[in-house]
This record gives C-alpha cells, structure tokens and sequence, in this order.
C-alpha cells in the first residue's frame, strides 16, 4: 500500500505518530494498523454520541495498548445510542459498526460513523431530512 503524506502531516502506524517534513510517498510492504491524520479526530470535537464512539474507536488504533479498555467503553456508548436513535438508517450503521468493532474492523467502522455524521446532525437539528428513515 502506498500512503503520500504532505511536509507536516502526521501518520498513526500501530500507535506510533510520524510527521513528516517534507512531501513524501511511503510503501507499507506488511498489515499495518495506521489511521491519517486527516481522519484524526480532536477530544474536543467529539461532542455527539456517533463522534464519541468514533473517537474511542480511533483509541483503538493510535493506542494498542487501551485498546481493551476502549473496546468496553465504544460497546456501551454503541449500546447507549441504540437505545437513543429512532433513525432506521443510523440504527442500521450502528449496529453494522458494532460487529466491525468485534471483528476488529476499525477503520471500517469509523469510516461508515464518518458517513453518519450529516444523519445525526440533520436528526439532532431537527432537519426533515432526519425523519426520512430508510434502511442502509
């Protein structure tokens, strides 16, 4: 797999952090847990219930060795906005990111909570577009 990074932007590989100071392609030539730092998200952004699973499931990949204890806590908050949503389609993404966690599917699961956000915004904000629930 090739990764191009741009001069200082960060990589996660394994749960160490690269920075880079100039352009630069990198070939990883074995299975590497990495996440971009594009895909990093901040303590304080995650202020929804889909981002703060997204951001204990992030743990998981940047720090291995919480990655028991981030386990644990993403099944409850999973569990919590199960119980909490009425929205078919986040409900549906909800419990499809439950089994990639339990299969330690990371990635895939953050990246599917990443196509939820606008959902939970629009349900969150009141917008029409949040009661049109269709299965995903």
């Amino acid at each position: 797999m090739n990764i191009s990074l741009r001069a200082d932007e960060k990589l996660y590989i394994n749960g160490a952090v690269f920075r880079v100071d100039r352009k630069v392609s990198i070939e990883l030539l074995n299975d590497v847990t990495f996440l971009l730092e594009a895909h990093v998200m901040q303590a304080h952004d995650a202020t929804t219930p889909l981002r703060q699973i997204y951001f204990v499931i992030q743990i998981m990949l940047m720090d291995p060795g919480a990655a028991s204890a981030a386990l644990e806590l993403s099944r409850k908050l999973i569990d919590a906005a199960l119980r909490t949503f009425e929205n078919r389609e986040i409900l549906s993404g909800l419990k499809a990111v439950d089994e990639m966690v339990v299969c330690s599917r990371h990635f895939d699961a953050m990246k599917t909570l990443r196509a939820l956000f606008p959902l939970e915004r629009a349900t969150m904000t009141g917008s029409p577009k949040a009661s049109t629930s269709h299965a995903a």
